[in-house]
Order: structure tokens, then C-alpha cells, then sequence
């Protein structure tokens, strides 16, 4: 490479959902080369839109309106928990639908994580809870608090898992060697 020329910077926009029929997390991260950053995260509030119809159109406009914003390469979304409650689990599986269908709308790929991935992924424990992966992510985006309501982080949790399981790891030795010290942070939050 001459002196004239410039190292292209790859970077990437992930969009990370955790779709809810009352609270949406949401959440947009930058991979510039290796170095993770956040952009924007927070929740789409739907309690009071009325009926379940008018608030599958609210995760509609809404994720449409971040991928309009924000232009993500990718979008990542939690796959709903199986529950006893079927009337809870054929809500949340129309709130993803309707948010797939609005990255789709505009052409931006999906991939949909397990919970238990996504918690294995930012915190080496699949059963982590969700104060766990919100401190973990604190500590990772150098975050001052935990977010009022944890559908935020567990938007995060998803985008990052999505780096983890498509960005640094693919191009990397899977060994749990390589992988510790590539992520030291994640070594400290274990002790």
C-alpha cells in the first residue's frame, strides 16, 4: 500500500430488538474495525396505543423510522420465550413479525437469537439474569447505569451478541484461549 493510499475502516450498524407488545428495547451499536460503540439505545413504549393492532403498527413505523435513521447493515431480534400463556406467546410472536417485517421492508437482513444465546454470548452464562447481562453490558459500552427497564440492554445484549456470533469470532480461532484474551473484560467480570 503506497503512502497515498488509505487504509479502508470497515464498519458495521447492528440493530438490536427485543420486541414487546407494551415495551420495545431497541438498540444501535458500530463495529469500526474491532472497536465496539454505542449509538443510541432505549425502549418504544406502547402501553396506552390501545388495540393490539394499532400497537403492531407503532413496531412497525417505529423500526422502520430507526432503520430510516440509523441505516443498519444488520438486524438482530430476540426470539420470544416460550411460556405457558399462548395469548402472551401469539402477541410477541406478531410484535417480532411486525418488526422483521419492517427491517425487511427496507431490505436490511435478520437473524434472531435464543434468550439463553444471547445471555450465554454477552455473559458466558445462559442463565444469566437480566441484571447480569445489563452489568456486563456496563461494563463493555462503559455505561453509568443500568436502564430503568431492561428491555433497553436486552436490546444490546441481542446486537452484540449478533457481533459476537457474526463480527470478531468468524474470523478468529474458537478456541476459549483466543477468545479470553481477545475479550479480557470478559475475563473480569467472572472473577
Amino acid at each position: 500500500m503506497s503512502k497515498v493510499e488509505k487504509k479502508v475502516v470497515t464498519e458495521k450498524i447492528i440493530l438490536g430488538l427485543d420486541p414487546g407488545t407494551n415495551v420495545m428495547g431497541y438498540a444501535v451499536i458500530i463495529v469500526r474495525a474491532s472497536k465496539l460503540s454505542l449509538i443510541q439505545f432505549g425502549v418504544i413504549q406502547m402501553g396506552k396505543t390501545g388495540a393490539h393492532e394499532l400497537k403492531l403498527k407503532k413496531i412497525f413505523d417505529r423500526v422502520l423510522s430507526l432503520v430510516d435513521e440509523f441505516h443498519p447493515d444488520q438486524v438482530a431480534l430476540e426470539a420470544p420465550f416460550f411460556g405457558k400463556n399462548v395469548q402472551s406467546m401469539l402477541k410477541l410472536g406478531r410484535a417480532q413479525g411486525v418488526a422483521m417485517s419492517a427491517a425487511l421492508y427496507r431490505e436490511v437482513p435478520i437473524t434472531e437469537y435464543a434468550p439463553k444465546k444471547v445471555k450465554q454470548s454477552v455473559t458466558g452464562n445462559g442463565n444469566a439474569s437480566k441484571e447480569q447481562v445489563a452489568k456486563m453490558l456496563m461494563q463493555i459500552f462503559n455505561l453509568k447505569e443500568i436502564p430503568k427497564l431492561f428491555d433497553a440492554s436486552d436490546a444490546l445484549a441481542v446486537a452484540l451478541c449478533h457481533h459476537y456470533q457474526n463480527g470478531a469470532l468468524k474470523s478468529k480461532s474458537k478456541s476459549w484461549d483466543s477468545f479470553l484474551k481477545d475479550n479480557p473484560e470478559r475475563l473480569k467480570s467472572l472473577k
